[in-house]
């Protein structure tokens, strides 16, 4: 069984940082895209970033750009997202997920998420 568990959310100040981590089980990872996403009370789920598990290829949304790090450890199945120069706007439930590069009938997993909230 797939699993994706999120870790290392809180408080912080604006302008601090956190780094968040998500473990990964159940398969290997090879032929996935895995992302990072946040979702604000009141707002839809949106895309914040991905990294290639094969290649480690990267992409960010534009808000985020410059900020934030996706990394990836192939020893430890795991993916982090460091996060730098937090905003109050970046104060969201954090969702790690698991895509394969065919589409979702081939594989789509989310973990349960973990609350970063900036202080203004």
């Amino acid at each position: 069984q797939v699993r994706l568990v999120e870790s290392g959310g809180g408080l912080v100040q604006a302008g601090g940082s956190l780094r968040l981590s998500c473990a990964a089980s159940g398969r290997t990872f090879s032929g996935y895209a895995m992302k990072w996403f946040r979702q604000a009370p009141g707002k839809e789920r949106e895309f914040v970033a991905s990294i290639i598990w094969d290649y480690g290829t990267t992409y960010y949304t534009d808000s985020v750009k410059g900020r934030f790090t996706i990394s990836r450890d192939n020893a430890k199945n795991a993916v982090y997202l460091q996060m730098n120069s937090l905003k109050p706007e970046d104060t969201a439930v954090y969702f790690c997920n698991a895509a394969h590069y065919s589409g979702p009938r081939w594989g789509n997993y989310w973990g349960q998420g973990t609350q970063v909230t900036v202080s203004s």
